[in-house]
Order: structure tokens, then C-alpha cells, then sequence
């Protein structure tokens, strides 16, 4: 019998129960009807995924997530059933539990879709989770990503990245910032005042200043040195980082600067990239979808409206397929 409690703050026609039940009845005979997968879990928030899996195990005295990555393969439907795999399983994890999953996939070369592929990808995911989180959730998920994969983050960075990106990534996850949002004006002008000495004013860039004030300051602290920049010399702070740095260097300030302007903004061309041109990159376009649905969807939708003169959902809609799509629209929510 379920011992399972509906805590205060969730729906009350909500039944875990019978969304564990219908899990089952779509977990039997040969296949999975991923169909109904996605009808009960894409609509529920993460207290009722919670309560899913607990109740799941009560009821099946098995693991979900562990039931959901087997069941979720269907080699009629090879790439299809990859992508839909791999993004309700992020679904279900905790937001620290995702960042973890995410980048230790990546550093290690594992998971789901080096399974298919076997290609090394760079450290884009690593990059874009790193340098768009706040220090509190850096924390939270260097502690999930050292008891998923038994070691530390810092040592598996040290290991794959390289030059001054490795710098910037080390520094951005063992520097604790305020999150306060003051700021001091005369810092603000010296360090845009160092960031033009020592970038565009410079023969050769020393990257050790970028670095320095990148990962140390505040993100309302680097928005305003971004904003006197402009103020006070020709190009735009953004303008000088892509002129003077290159490489995931490059795309690892941007990211930083960007998310301490408008986060919604920067991942609103994140996903845009990931459907541009011929070929979408499927692993990008899920975890931007999956770890934003419950944060700034909304703003990121409007962002992407603005900047790209149609709506997100209808280009996931035209670059992605089948149970794979209905379930990230179901994340991104209508239009």
C-alpha cells in the first residue's frame, strides 16, 4: 500500500499512484510506449516527479529512472529514441543532479549519445553549464558531480581543458561571488578602464585580466563594467571579447558577460544555433529546454520571438520529430 504524502504546494488531483501505474502498463510487452512516457511526465513539475518515483518503487520495488533508461530504447527508431531518452532522464533528475550528468558526460566521453556517435564534441556543454550558473549552484552541482562520478570537478577540468579556458573554468567554479546587486562605481570604471589596457589597447591581450575580473566579479558588478565600456570606448565589451580572445576561451567570457546582461537572451541564441542551418544539435537543444523549462522559459521564448522574428516552438517544432518533440514543446509550453 503507498505511503506516499502529497505535500502542500501540489495539486491535489494529482495521483503519483496512478502516474506510476500508467508508467508500468507503458513499460510492458515488447517496447516501450514512450508515447504515454511523455504524456505523464512532461506535464508534471519536480515535486510530482518526485513523488512518481518514490511511489513507483513503493508500488514496483523498482528503481524508475532505472526502468525509464532501459525501456526508453527502441532500435525501429534508433536516433529518435536517444534524443527522447536522454531528455527525460535529465527531466528527472534534480537541477544540481543535471549540471553534474551534463558536464561529466562531456569531460568523460559517456552517456547516451557517445554511446550512438562516439564523437568528442569539444567542451561546449561544460562551457555554457559552468559559466551561466550563479555560485550557489556551482556549488550545489560540484557536490553531485562528486558523488556521481567519484572524483572532482576541478581535477576532470584540469584534465580536458586546455590554456586559458582551463583557467577561466577553474576560476569561475572556486570563486565565490556576491550575488549582491550593488555595485561600486569606481571599481565598475577601473575595471573597464583594465579591460581596455590590457585587451584592445594592448598589443597582445593579457587573458590574465579577463580572467581575474570575469570570474571574480558579481554578475550586476560585470553588467555595469560592460555598460561603462560602451560609455567609454569605442566598441562594446562583447565587441572586444570576440576581437581579442578566440576559441572556448572566447565562448567561455561571453557566456559569463552574457548571462550577467540578459541569462534569457544568451540562451535564447544557445538554442537558436542548435537548430541553424542543415542538422540539429539535439544534445544542446535538450539540455537548454530541459534545464530552463522551470526556470525563464518564458522570457527565453520571448527573447528568442525578438530576436529572431518567429516563435521558439515553432522551430523546434520543424527541426525536430515524433515523441522527442512533443515532449520539448510540452517543456516549453504554448505559444
Amino acid at each position: 500500500m503507498s505511503n506516499c504524502s502529497i505535500p502542500s504546494g501540489v495539486d491535489s488531483s494529482f495521483s503519483p499512484a496512478e502516474d506510476a501505474k500508467r508508467l508500468n502498463i507503458a513499460f510492458i510487452g515488447v517496447g516501450c510506449n514512450s508515447t504515454e512516457v511523455v504524456n505523464v511526465l512532461a506535464p508534471r513539475d519536480a515535486k510530482q516527479r518526485a513523488l512518481i518515483q518514490q511511489e513507483y518503487k513503493s508500488i514496483f520495488s523498482e528503481d524508475l529512472i532505472e526502468r525509464l533508461s532501459s525501456d526508453l530504447r527502441m532500435p525501429s527508431d534508433l536516433l529518435n529514441s536517444i534524443d527522447l531518452r536522454g531528455a527525460i532522464l535529465l527531466w528527472m533528475m534534480k537541477p544540481e543532479e543535471r549540471d553534474a550528468t551534463v558536464v561529466g558526460e562531456e569531460l568523460k566521453h559517456v552517456g547516451p549519445y557517445f554511446e550512438l556517435t562516439q564523437l568528442v564534441t569539444g567542451l561546449r556543454a561544460t562551457t555554457e553549464v559552468i559559466c551561466s550558473r550563479s555560485p550557489p549552484e556551482i556549488q550545489l552541482f560540484k557536490q553531485a558531480y562528486s558523488a556521481k562520478f567519484s572524483n572532482q570537478l576541478e581535477d576532470d577540468i584540469t584534465s580536458q581543458a586546455l590554456g586559458n579556458h582551463k583557467m577561466m573554468l577553474l576560476a569561475y567554479v572556486n570563486t565565490v561571488r556576491g550575488e549582491s546587486n550593488g555595485v561600486d562605481k569606481t571599481m565598475v570604471e577601473k575595471d573597464a578602464r583594465a579591460l581596455y589596457r590590457d585587451g584592445e589597447n594592448k598589443w597582445g591581450t593579457d587573458e590574465r585580466t579577463f580572467i581575474n575580473i570575469f570570474s571574480q566579479r558579481s554578475r550586476a558588478h560585470l553588467a555595469e563594467v560592460a555598460d561603462a565600456y560602451q560609455r567609454m570606448y569605442p566598441d562594446s565589451l562583447e565587441k572586444a571579447v570576440e576581437g581579442e580572445t578566440s576559441g572556448d576561451f572566447r565562448d567561455a567570457l561571453l557566456a559569463v558577460l552574457k548571462c550577467a546582461q540578459n541569462p534569457p537572451k544568451f540562451f535564447a541564441e544557445v538554442l537558436y544555433k542548435s537548430m541553424e542551418g542543415l542538422g540539429t544539435d539535439e544534445r544542446t537543444l535538450t539540455r537548454v529546454v530541459v534545464t530552463r523549462a522551470e526556470i525563464d522559459m518564458p522570457f527565453i521564448k520571448e527573447e528568442y520571438r525578438k530576436l529572431y522574428g518567429k516563435s521558439l516552438n515553432e522551430a523546434i517544432h520543424s527541426d525536430t520529430l515524433g515523441d522527442y518533440r512533443t515532449f520539448l514543446l510540452a517543456l516549453v509550453g504554448p505559444d
